[in-house]
């Protein structure tokens, strides 16, 4: 399964810091996407082992072979900022 960057509020540049829509007005969350949703200009790419939720955990999908700097198709973002 691959990972997406979703195309909601989360990620819209539309969104205020308070998590109020500049577009409608109104408070939305990441359950939410419109036909005027901007995708924010720059998104960090970081990906590798380092900037992986599941390095040096029992959820990683390859312990043995885990190394920062390696990248896999289980990779999981520690978090999402623009």
């Amino acid at each position: 399964m691959s990972i997406r960057l979703a195309s909601n509020c989360n990620n819209c540049e539309n969104l205020s810091s308070n998590g109020v829509c500049k577009v409608h007005g109104v408070k939305v969350n990441d359950s939410y996407t419109c036909d005027t949703f901007e995708m924010k200009a720059a998104l960090k790419d970081n990906r590798n082992c380092d900037s992986c939720l599941r390095y040096e955990t029992t959820d990683c999908a390859n312990p043995q072979k885990a190394a920062p700097g390696m990248l896999c198709s289980h990779w999981a973002p520690q978090s999402a900022n623009a």
